[in-house]
């Protein structure tokens, strides 16, 4: 008989899954609205802000809700946005300016600021703190928890002191079981507790599938003659193909940083693809190159990000709790904008839950109310008039794609009579290897690109090494059976992390899983032609540092 590890149970009347700002919203409400909750944010990053990444530039509707003197407060947000630049790349010097008046409308910026999104959510820990929020970072939720009838009560956090060959070690901690009589998961894009409830409660029924993007940003200080805070740059085109949807950002933040970045949609076609060196290339560009030259890089990071849009959107609320933010999809592609969204939604659940809980419910409901406040609310409403943003995206290629979001959005302002669906998902997208073209990457030079290891290097990704790998295989046969012959094994590149590798083994090739490196952007997870890797949660506290990211 296995052994039954006990776990100690601490109650509370909601559990929260995810230090980002839609559960960090939550739990401010929360205590806005009845002070005698008592209410728990659990983290699996080291700290508040650890594992948040974002661009970021920020809109602050949501926040103006949560807190309207969050000036007075000192929310860490002060760079305004002075100005917007939107470039199409031609080639690998071309380009060519894209006038404000022929952007979509939600493109925009006026109004929002340059922030980091991780220093945002570490002051709304110390807000949620203030008021009485038990705030548990280090802590990894791994497991939800049910009651008999198969209703949610809340989740158990990872055990600590695991080896690799399965047995306790010394330092060996089991996990906490936290009880609520509601959960709220705000996990961020592809929770892996948020995907197990979807499956489990078939909260996708009449949703598409989740469509996703892969992030990468550096952050690079630069020469002050040649930064202009506040300014904001995309854009689109080289070096990607016209069918690979996707596209480059430039933020000048404060203290003549910049933050650096390219989205590349997981839809792609070509297993040969690499994201993260396609965004080295991208850094070359002399639109790009002439700000960097010079400076300095100083962080990096990945994530995943939803764009699938309101399509995508999954049922909300099951039998004791329900899906905020990213967890859910709450990002609006054409603004590529999620934090006020998440802010948002955040907020609408705790009402939500609070209004039951006054009610004298002791957790017993689905909270379909929930499901119907997001409806009215304007972060619907949001998502609604760019609903056909990605999906004419995959219809019509990036180009034309551009010019049916420009009509849709500033012609009829989202508000065409129809609404295309994109139900292929984004692993089953890739084309055989021995189909497409093969992509020929230059070697980094040290100054502009730069290699894997020494990006990982800098988002500070640490792992207990003696432990079981979060990233599991369903059948250990298939990345050298099937990926490889198919595909040319395509974890070798999606990866920004070098995790997976093929290598040589006494004369024999052999998949290896560096789960060390990982930096926790779910992009595996997602993309794997067969779903034949499956991302769990490493022991609390691993995983990236990020700072100010």
């Amino acid at each position: 008989m296995p052994e039954v590890t006990e776990r100690e149970a601490m109650e509370f009347d909601v559990v929260i899954v995810g230090g980002g700002p839609a559960g960090l919203a939550a739990a401010c409400r929360l205590l806005q609205l009845d002070e005698s909750l008592s209410v728990v944010v659990v983290e699996k990053g080291a700290e508040i802000g650890a594992h948040i990444l974002s661009g970021n530039v920020f809109e602050p509707r949501g926040l103006s809700e949560l807190f309207p003197d969050w000036k007075a407060k000192g929310a860490p947000i002060e760079t305004a946005v002075t100005g917007d630049r939107v470039h199409y790349l031609t080639g690998e010097t071309g380009a060519l300016p894209v006038p404000g008046l022929f952007l979509p409308r939600p493109m925009h910026n006026k109004g929002n600021y340059i922030i980091s999104l991780g220093r945002l959510c570490q002051w709304l820990s110390e807000q949620a703190e203030a008021m009485g929020v038990n705030v548990f970072p280090g802590f990894a939720a791994s497991e939800v928890l049910y009651d008999t009838e198969g209703r949610v009560t809340g989740v158990a956090t990872s055990d600590m002191g695991i080896g690799k060959d399965g047995e306790k070690k010394s330092s060996f901690q089991p996990g906490y079981e936290l009880l609520g009589k509601y959960t709220i998961f705000a996990e961020g894009a592809r929770g892996n507790l948020g995907e197990a409830l979807i499956e489990k409660f078939d909260l996708r029924e009449n949703a598409d599938p989740q469509h996703y993007g892969i992030g990468i940003k550096e952050i690079w200080e630069i020469d002050p003659e040649l930064h202009e805070e506040g300014l904001v740059v995309h854009t689109v085109g080289w070096p990607l193909d016209t069918r690979t949807e996707g596209g480059g950002f430039l933020y000048h933040a404060a203290n003549h940083q910049v933050f650096v970045g390219l989205i590349v949609a997981l839809n792609y076609k070509n297993p040969h693809l690499s994201p993260f060196d396609e965004f080295q290339r991208w850094k070359l560009h002399p639109k790009i190159r002439r700000y960097l030259e010079g400076g300095k890089r100083i962080a990096y990071g990945a994530r995943a990000v939803n764009k699938g849009g309101l399509q995508s959107l999954p049922k909300l609320a099951f039998p004791g709790g329900m899906l905020v933010g990213c967890d859910a999809g709450f990002l609006n592609g054409v603004k590529i904008k999620g934090a006020h969204t998440a802010i948002k939604t955040g907020m609408l659940a705790a009402e939500s839950v609070h209004k039951a809980l006054a009610s004298g419910d002791t957790g017993q409901a689905e909270l379909a109310d929930y499901e119907q406040s997001v409806k009215a609310s304007w972060a619907y409403r949001e998502l609604y008039r760019g609903r056909n943003f990605g999906p004419g995206l995959h219809r019509f290629g990036t180009l034309w794609g551009a010019v049916f979001a420009f009509i849709d959005q500033n012609i009829f302002f989202g508000r065409l009579p129809f609404t295309w669906r994109n139900t292929q998902p984004d692993h089953a997208s890739l084309d055989k290897a021995a189909d497409a073209r093969t992509v020929e990457y230059p070697k980094p030079d040290g100054k502009i690109t730069f290699d894997i290891l020494s990006s990982v290097f800098l988002s500070s990704t640490h792992h207990e090494e003696d432990q079981p790998s979060h990233l599991q295989l369903r059948d250990e046969s298939i990345p050298l059976d099937y990926n490889l012959p198919e595909f040319d094994e395509p974890a070798q590149r999606y990866c920004p992390a070098g995790v997976y590798e093929i290598v040589a083994v006494g004369g024999e090739q052999r998949f290896q899983i560096n789960a060390q490196n990982c930096v926790h952007c779910k992009t595996c997870d997602i993309k794997d032609p067969r779903q034949n890797i499956v991302w769990t949660v490493p022991e609390g506290g691993g995983g990236p540092n990020y700072s100010g990211m």
